[in-house]
C-alpha cells in the first residue's frame, strides 16, 4: 500500500516540476519578445524570437502602446499520462520602448 502511494506522490511532484518549467519558459519567452519590440524589431521578428523560447504550440500576443512593449505568451500543457490534467500557462512582460535616433538627438 505504501509503494503505490509513493509512486503517485512522485508522479505528482514530477508533474508540478514540468508545469513550473513550462511556466518559466512562457515568462522568459514573453520577456525576450518584449525586449525585441522595445528595441524596435518588427512584430514578426519579435514573435519569432518569443516562439523560439516558448513551449511547443504556444500563442504569442504582441502589443505596443503608450510607450510600452507588452508581450503575452500562452500555452496549454497536459500533465499526466494515466490521468491527464490540462494546465493553462501564461507569461507576460512589459518593457519601456527605447527612444529612436530622432528622439535621442532632439
Amino acid at each position: 500500500m505504501i509503494l503505490p502511494s509513493l509512486l503517485l506522490l512522485l508522479a505528482l511532484c514530477l508533474g508540478v516540476v514540468i508545469a513550473a518549467s513550462a511556466q518559466l519558459a512562457c515568462a522568459d519567452a514573453a520577456r525576450i519578445g518584449a525586449r525585441a519590440l522595445a528595441r524596435g524589431e518588427s512584430d514578426e521578428r519579435a514573435r519569432e524570437l518569443a516562439l523560439s523560447a516558448a513551449p511547443e504550440d504556444a500563442d504569442v500576443d504582441l502589443e505596443g502602446s503608450s510607450g510600452m512593449a507588452r508581450v503575452t505568451v500562452r500555452a496549454e500543457l497536459t500533465v499526466g499520462s494515466v490521468v491527464s490534467v490540462p494546465v493553462q500557462l501564461r507569461g507576460t512582460a512589459a518593457v519601456p520602448v527605447e527612444p529612436g535616433p530622432a528622439e535621442v538627438s532632439g
